[in-house]
């Protein structure tokens, strides 16, 4: 026997077609097992986690969140300094790098990192929430 419709948590959107905005040429987290090592995927999502130890040497990894999955990024120095803005403040990004797979975990070693957060406006407005006061920008206090 099944819950009733109103106890069971809303459904998370659907990779191919639901109601979020695909971030053009990007492969969903779900499917990055099916490319072969070293390749050279795109990958987008929300950054859930940015981390720089400080025994990584300049490395930065950044978790990104699509609705599929996770993906698991590495963003070496060099990288860091070419793309420093979307890396530190990116909401949504979009990295291009290759496939590196070791002890079944899966990253992509960034190579381009782009800033795609403006796409967030797109989500609001495909859930009906852009005129919605509770997700209305921060008003300037002062």
């Amino acid at each position: 026997m099944s819950a009733p419709a109103s106890a069971q948590p809303p459904a998370r959107p659907s990779a191919a077609g639901g109601p979020w905005p695909r971030p053009p040429s990007a492969l969903p987290a779900a499917r990055l097992g099916e490319p072969p090592e070293g390749a050279r995927v795109t990958a987008a999502g929300l950054v859930i986690l940015r981390q720089r130890p400080g025994t990584a040497k300049g490395v930065i990894f950044v978790t990104l969140e699509d609705e599929t999955g996770v993906v698991n990024v590495i963003v070496w120095r060099k990288i860091y300094e070419a793309f420093r803005r979307a890396v530190i403040s990116g909401r949504l990004l979009r990295v291009t790098g290759r496939l590196q797979r070791a002890h079944s975990v899966t990253h992509v070693i960034a190579e381009v990192v782009e800033d795609i957060s403006p796409m967030l406006d797109l989500l609001l407005a495909e859930q009906g929430r852009q005129d919605d006061p509770a997700f209305a920008p921060p008003t300037d206090v002062g």
